[in-house]
C-alpha cells in the first residue's frame, strides 16, 4: 500500500512538473510571437512616417529618403540570404557579415532619426547631411555587393544543377529507348562447329 502511494505521489509530481514546463514554454513562445508582432507594427508605422517625410523638400526629406534606401538594401539582402541559405551551407559566413553590417546600419539609422526628430536647427541638419549620406552609401554598397554575389551564386548553382539534370535525363531517355534486347550468339559460333545446312 505504501509503495502504491509513493508511486502515485511520484507520478503526480511528474505530471505537475511536466505541466509547469509545458505552460512556461507556451507562455514564452506566445511572448516571443507578441514581441515580434509588436516590432513589426512599430516598424510599419516608422516606415510609413518615413515615407511621408521623404516627399518633403529640404534636409529632413533627404534624410528620410536616405534611411529608406539603406533599410531597403539591408532588408533585400537579408531576404536573399534567407532564401538561399537552406540549400547552401557555405553562406553562413555571408550571413554573419550581414549581421555585423546590419548593426552598423541600425546605429546610423538611429543617428539620422535622432537628428530628424530632435534637432530643430535645420541648418545643422543640412551641414551634417553629406557625411551621413556618404556613410549610408558605403553601407548600402556593401549590402548590395553581398546581395549581388548571393544572386550570382544562386544562379550559377541553378545552371549547374539544370545542366546535370539534363544530362541525366538524356542518359535515361536513351536507356528507355533500348527496348530490343541483343540476340544471343548462335551455338555453332561458340563451338566452332558448322551449323545446320553448312557444307564441309
Amino acid at each position: 500500500m505504501e509503495v502504491a502511494a509513493a508511486v502515485g505521489a511520484l507520478l503526480l509530481v511528474l505530471f505537475v512538473t511536466f505541466g509547469v514546463l509545458f505552460t512556461v514554454r507556451t507562455v514564452r513562445a506566445v511572448h516571443r510571437r507578441v514581441e515580434r508582432a509588436g516590432q513589426e507594427v512599430r516598424r510599419t508605422i516608422d516606415t510609413t512616417t518615413l515615407r511621408a517625410k521623404a516627399v518633403q523638400p529640404g534636409p529632413v526629406g533627404q534624410l528620410a529618403r536616405t534611411r529608406l534606401e539603406l533599410r531597403g538594401s539591408i532588408d533585400s539582402t537579408r531576404r536573399e540570404l534567407d532564401a538561399a541559405a537552406p540549400g547552401d551551407a557555405s553562406l553562413a559566413e555571408a550571413a554573419a557579415l550581414l549581421d555585423r553590417l546590419h548593426e552598423h546600419a541600425r546605429g546610423l539609422d538611429g543617428e539620422m532619426g535622432s537628428l530628424m526628430d530632435r534637432e530643430p536647427d535645420r541648418a545643422r541638419v543640412a551641414a551634417r547631411l553629406p557625411d551621413l549620406r556618404e556613410r549610408a552609401e558605403e553601407l548600402r554598397q556593401s549590402a548590395d555587393s553581398l546581395r549581388f554575389a548571393v544572386q550570382d551564386r544562386t544562379r550559377r548553382h541553378q545552371t549547374e544543377e539544370l545542366g546535370a539534370l539534363r544530362e541525366q535525363i538524356a542518359l535515361e531517355s536513351g536507356a528507355l529507348r533500348h527496348w530490343e534486347r541483343p540476340q544471343p550468339p548462335h551455338p555453332s559460333a561458340e563451338t566452332g562447329l558448322p551449323g545446320p545446312g553448312t557444307t564441309q
